[in-house]
């Protein structure tokens, strides 16, 4: 049998996302991210296939708290809704378009909530952080964990600039979470998008920067 040629390296992140000065454009695709971390209480995870059964769960356990927030939580999606969306969120995962992290339990297994980096600027090496945590996991200090680990995770792996989080004025949990994490209050956008009610909504605007709030 004929050797098997080698299978070449993946190149490191830090080799194929060079700089704003280099002249060449930055190809997402080719990036080499992790697909998983942990913190001290979480396994923190690229989403995979078959993971629509849990987050379907947790999303069923918790509308009460989600409607107010999120628009997709109005009704309580079928099983295959919550799949096809999970199956979504791996794809754009693997093209580094948006990258959806899935919080679970290193103790019971079970999902902890829904994290990730999305409006990402890979150019500008900007994220956002967006998070949801089920209904029984509250009060526990489970997205502050999570927050700092996937802030963490971003300057290391992802070589972030820019790190941020938004949120509806009227979320105070939310903006505590940014707070407890030190980020700063850039500002607040005025009656910026209609917030799930449909009322308009002002959007604050945390952010922690490299050289400022981080090296």
């Amino acid at each position: 049998m004929p050797d098997m040629p080698e299978t070449p390296d993946i190149p490191e992140i830090s080799d194929t996302l060079p700089g704003s000065d280099s002249g060449y454009p930055v190809r997402p695709i080719l990036l080499h991210v992790p697909e998983q971390f942990e913190s001290e209480r979480l396994i923190i995870r690229a989403p995979q296939w078959g993971d629509g059964a849990m987050v379907n769960e947790a999303i069923r356990e918790s509308l009460d708290e989600l409607r107010p927030w999120m628009p997709w939580a109005e009704r309580a999606p079928a099983p295959e809704e919550t799949e096809a969306n999970i199956r979504e969120s791996r794809l754009h995962f693997l093209e580094r378009s948006d990258l959806r992290l899935l919080l679970v339990s290193k103790v019971s297994g079970r999902l902890i909530g829904s994290s990730g980096l999305h409006r990402i600027d890979w150019e500008a090496r900007k994220f956002e952080i967006g998070y949801w945590l089920r209904t029984s996991a509250a009060g526990q200090g489970y997205m502050t964990e999570a927050v700092e680990a996937i802030e963490a995770y971003a300057i290391r792996e992802l070589q972030a600039n820019r790190v941020e989080i938004r949120c509806d004025a009227r979320n105070v949990k939310s903006a505590k979470v940014a707070e407890r994490c030190g980020f700063t209050l850039e500002g607040v956008l005025r009656q910026e998008k209609r917030g799930a009610d449909g009322s308009l909504r002002d959007t604050m605007i945390f952010a922690k920067v490299r050289g400022v709030e981080f090296e």
